[in-house]
């Protein structure tokens, strides 16, 4: 997803507003820019491609000054990696116009105004805006009515902000399903995609709403619903600091995002279990109602989040005996679904906004089902404010693209809904004492496991200079294992699959030779025999096969543990590699288009 910073302010704002696009570098993007109202009344443009520290460069030989400007790190959708493409996009010399998402009917619209005699200088979609705005300002409309007169034309998901050379007194934004979030700060506002990029001004935060349009000066904001409506949102004040968004002593934020993991791992146990008891009244009022009716759960994830969701299922079934399907959200919008009755609708999402399992959850709540459960990262996002029962996982801010504190607390939070529902269907106070017991320990069992980085060190040594692995699993060990392939490829470029151990010999077999790693997930369990098996392993390691001692974990929260050596083993590989490990080529943090 790309980046957004807007503000206005008595001051220069200039540096509010790289300093924002640095603090957003962790979405990825291809290209950078600012637009800016200077002192003389003029927009004052600067964009490149690359990265904004080049942007930086570019601003320092030719300087910008301004109260009100926006700027924008660009993924590139429509056109190529070209500084023609770089948002901002101008209008007439007045209107400048920043965009996340995709307007989808922007060609019909462009026709029309390339009739009118506008000139496109670009291949975006995001120049239809700015024209469009810049028609209906030229016909009479101040900019706010001019705004909302474009976003209803368009259709898709974006966020747009727009400024006016002839009106720098306000900033006009919308959202439609892409996230937007106001600063507030003492005589002048801001707006950005995300949090981290204003922390460094302000913990003072308003979440638009889906539809919501707002008007920003440096006095107030204004914000008005999809009817026209004005409407008040509330002022959050955000425990995120600076510093969390910092690497601190670690080389990259995914590391310190390895290590922050049994910190995360205990908060999110905060609220949710006590006594050696879990609360499900802590997802929500109507939490008692729907677990009890619950006869059947329908889990919606992509990526990392969907691979919690898998290992979700070994656990509902096994602990509560709750049929559970784990679906792709991609997939599950676009099939005809057979909704069993009784059935309880579950989203996984680190951001809350991710626009295939939003969409899902959209059409989930169109569908029959009894009602919908949201884990997520983010405590107001879309998903969150539109389900019936939240829990959140309190991995804190993740600035890292793979995501790794935000899985394993997904984990522990989907465990937790497991017991949950075993509760409701007469889990005898005993074996909760003793599940429970084993949930607790989840945290340190992964701070020994963090022991295991000078090791796994060492192994990646083995694995940098090769093109493809191997990742075996059984049972919900399988899961992690895809996670671990993941990581892999995310971070190094490696190309890895994964496969249940038992299929090693239905066709992965044949690719194995001495340059294809073979990375098996082996806990100490009823499955280990079957898995020497499989890897036709005698009670001795064969000759070249390296064995990782993992620390004691029960076979309920060895998921959870053995996640953390296959992080650093893919960490080390990548810094072997010298990629780009905090922000993997291709790839973003938060996927809110198709």
């Amino acid at each position: 997803m790309c980046g957004i910073v807007g503000a206005i302010a008595e001051r220069n704002i200039v540096p509010i507003l790289i300093e924002g696009l640095r603090r957003l570098e962790y979405r990825g993007y291809d290209s950078a820019g600012v637009a800016v109202v200077g002192n003389d009344g003029q927009l004052g443009l600067c964009r490149t491609t690359g990265k904004v520290a080049e942007l930086e460069d570019k601003l320092g030989q030719s300087p910008l000054k301004g109260r009100v400007g926006v700027a924008h790190t660009r993924w590139a959708t429509h056109g190529g990696v070209t500084e023609a493409n770089a948002h901002p996009h101008l209008s007439g010399g007045r209107v400048a116009v920043i965009h996340n998402g995709i307007i989808e009917n922007f060609q019909p619209i462009k026709d029309e105004l390339v009739a009118k005699g506008y000139e496109f200088q670009s291949e975006t979609d995001t120049e239809v805006a700015a024209h469009l705005v810049y028609d209906y300002l030229a016909q009479g409309d101040n900019l706010l009515d001019a705004v909302r007169k474009a976003v209803k034309k368009f259709q898709g998901a974006f966020a747009l902000l727009v400024i006016d050379s002839e009106d720098p007194e306000r900033i006009v934004v919308s959202r439609v399903a892409s996230p937007l979030v106001i600063g507030l700060g003492l005589g002048e506002n801001y707006v950005a995609s995300g949090v981290p990029a204003l922390l460094p001004v302000t913990q003072r935060f308003i979440y638009l709403d889906q539809g919501d349009i707002a008007e920003i000066t440096r006095e107030e904001v204004n914000i008005f619903d999809a009817d026209g409506n004005v409407v008040a949102r509330e002022v959050h004040e955000t425990q995120w600091d600076t510093e969390s968004a910092e690497k601190g002593p670690y080389r990259h934020y995914m590391l310190k995002e390895i290590f922050e993991q049994p910190a995360a791992l205990a908060d999110t146990l905060y609220g949710r279990v006590a006594s050696h008891t879990v609360l499900p009244q802590s997802l929500g009022p109507q939490a008692a109602e729907l677990l009890d009716q619950a006869e059947h759960i329908h889990i919606v994830a992509c990526g990392t989040s969907y691979h919690a969701g898998c290992v979700a299922k070994y656990w509902i079934e096994s602990l509560a005996g709750v049929p559970c399907q784990v679906e792709i959200a991609s997939e599950y919008r676009y099939r005809q679904v057979v909704v069993p009755k009784n059935s309880l609708f579950v989203t996984l999402s680190q951001s809350g906004e991710t626009a295939d399992t939003l969409e899902a959850l959209r059409l989930a709540k169109r569908s029959g089902y009894i009602g919908t459960l949201t884990i997520c990262n983010s405590a107001h996002s879309s998903m969150v404010r539109e389900s019936d029962l939240v829990m959140m996982t309190q991995a804190g801010p993740e600035i890292g693209v793979a995501s790794t504190k935000a899985f394993t607390t997904q984990l522990l939070s989907v465990l937790i809904v497991s017991l949950m529902l075993a509760r409701h269907r007469g889990l005898t106070e005993a074996c909760e004492k003793d599940f429970v017991s084993h949930v607790y320990r989840a945290a340190s069992a992964c701070e020994e496991a963090l022991g295991m980085s000078e090791d796994l060190k060492h192994l990646a040594e083995d694995f940098s200079d090769k093109q493809h692995t191997l990742f075996l699993g059984r049972g919900p060990m399988w899961p992690i294992a895809m996670e671990g392939a993941l990581k892999l490829k995310e971070i190094s470029y490696i190309h890895a699959e994964a496969y249940a151990a038992g299929e090693l010999k239905h066709g992965p077999l044949a690719l194995i030779d001495e340059d294809m790693p073979v990375v098996v997930v082996a806990p100490n369990n009823e499955l280990l025999d079957k898995l020497k098996s499989n890897m036709q392993v005698g009670i001795e390691p064969e000759p070249g096969m390296k064995v990782i001692a993992m620390p004691h974990a029960d076979r309920l929260i060895a998921p959870i543990v053995y996640t953390v050596p296959l992080q650093l083993l893919s960490y080390h590989v990548a810094v072997l590699k010298g990629t780009d490990i905090d922000q993997p080529r291709n790839l973003a943090k938060s996927v809110t288009v198709e």
